[in-house]
């Protein structure tokens, strides 16, 4: 498949053909990573994938300390003995 490189900004850019995007399963906001090797270009679909140090990485303990509530009398079946 054969497309257009065009100006975008500072850069330059290509449009991905809407088949194509969809055989590799790219929509609107995907990313992916692209890279050069041996004078070509890869673009490569990539999963978001986020550790559990990725979604701790800014937590500190003041950040997820606790304050006790008071709701009030217990009204129910959630007592606790």
């Amino acid at each position: 498949m054969r497309v257009q490189i065009a100006k975008w900004g500072n850069s330059l850019g290509l449009r991905v053909p809407g088949g194509l995007a969809r055989d590799i399963g790219l929509v609107v906001g995907s990313t992916v990573e692209i890279e050069a090797r041996d004078h070509q270009i890869v673009i490569t679909p990539t999963q978001a994938r986020l550790t559990l140090a990725d979604l701790l990485k800014d937590t500190t303990p003041e950040s997820y300390r606790r304050v006790s509530v008071d709701w009030g009398p217990d009204a129910g079946r959630e007592v606790v003995d």
